[in-house]
Parts: structure tokens; C-alpha cells; sequence
């Protein structure tokens, strides 16, 4: 048996519900895109993909080990922006602002995840939540992409612990289950 799953900071709700009452007026515009359900954002820190069940809990061991010595992450969801670019819009995003600790403890996550046999995906890291996809073939229109690159957005939060999710993908879009958390205590 394998399970898809990835490694994330969850989101609490106080941010989440901040976070749809910002994306709601552009949801409500009827934009081929779609939009992740509030319950599902989070702060992906590592995608592992589809892997047997005895190799995410090597996954979640390998959490414990790269949270070591990183206590609880002060961040904050800020303002709204596009990959790969606002021309080309395919995903909608909300940043992160966030201390340089994310970006170690997301580095010692890819370490351990590729001592596992789970390449780096090669790029910057950019923390993001990804709060939309833009269906195959369409396109957004450039002034309203601007406009939700543009709209203001903060809400700050307290990251704890990473999560190794399982997801499961229905025709709703994707769920997620956690499979194992590992505690930010410094």
C-alpha cells in the first residue's frame, strides 16, 4: 500500500479565515481556477509524492530529526502573487513572511528527504499557500491578476510543528490527513 503525503506548517484557523475573507471577492469572480478549500492551506515545506507505508514513517523520522533545536516559527500571511508569473498565471498564492529559521528547517528537511532517496526539487525556496490552480488551458485576465496581486492580506500566526499529511486525491479536490507530527521546540 502507498500513500501520497508531503511535509507542512499547518495553518491555524484565526489565519485561515483570514485568508478567505481576503481570496473571497476574487473566488466569487468566477475565474477558471481551483480554489483549495480552507481547511487545506498550509505551508508545504517538502512534496514526497506516492511512497509504500513503511517509508513515510522513515519520512516522519526524519521529521524529528530535522526539527531539532528550531522552537516554535513567528510568521505571517502576506499580500497575494502567482507562479510562474503574473502574465502566465497557473497557481495563486498567498506569502509568507517568515525568519531565516524556516528556511534551515525547510533546507534540513530536503537533507534528510534526500538521504531517503527523495531528490531536492533544485529551486528557492519561496514560502508560500497555495490557494488556487488555474484550470489547464485557460488563462486569467492580466488586469484582474493585478488587482489580486495587489490586494492586502495579513494575518499573523505561530507555526509549531510539521505535519506529514497524507492526501488523497477525490473529485472535490484533495484531502488531508496528518500521519504524524513533529513538535517545533527548540
Amino acid at each position: 500500500m502507498t500513500v501520497r503525503c508531503f511535509a507542512a506548517l499547518p495553518i491555524p484557523a484565526g489565519s485561515r479565515e483570514a485568508l478567505e475573507r481576503a481570496s473571497a471577492p476574487f473566488q466569487e469572480l468566477g475565474w477558471p481556477v481551483r480554489w483549495v478549500r480552507a481547511d487545506g492551506v498550509h505551508v508545504t515545506l517538502k512534496f514526497f509524492g506516492d511512497v509504500p507505508r513503511e517509508r513515510a514513517d522513515a519520512i516522519a523520522e526524519s521529521l524529528e530529526f530535522a526539527v531539532a533545536g528550531i522552537g516554535p516559527l513567528s510568521l505571517a500571511l502576506a499580500g497575494f502573487g502567482a507562479f510562474p508569473t503574473q502574465e502566465r498565471a497557473r497557481v495563486l498564492w498567498a506569502g509568507i513572511d517568515a525568519p531565516p529559521d524556516l528556511e534551515l528547517l525547510q533546507d534540513r528537511i530536503e537533507t534528510r528527504a534526500d538521504g531517503l532517496g527523495f531528490p531536492g526539487e533544485g529551486g528557492v525556496f519561496r514560502p508560500h499557500v497555495t490557494i488556487g490552480r488555474v484550470r489547464e488551458g485557460a488563462r486569467l485576465p492580466q488586469s484582474e491578476v493585478e488587482r489580486f496581486c495587489a490586494a492586502t492580506l495579513e494575518a499573523a500566526f505561530t507555526a509549531d510543528c510539521v505535519v506529514l499529511y497524507q492526501s488523497t486525491l477525490e473529485s472535490g479536490g484533495a484531502t488531508y490527513a496528518p500521519l504524524h507530527s513533529a513538535m517545533l521546540r527548540g
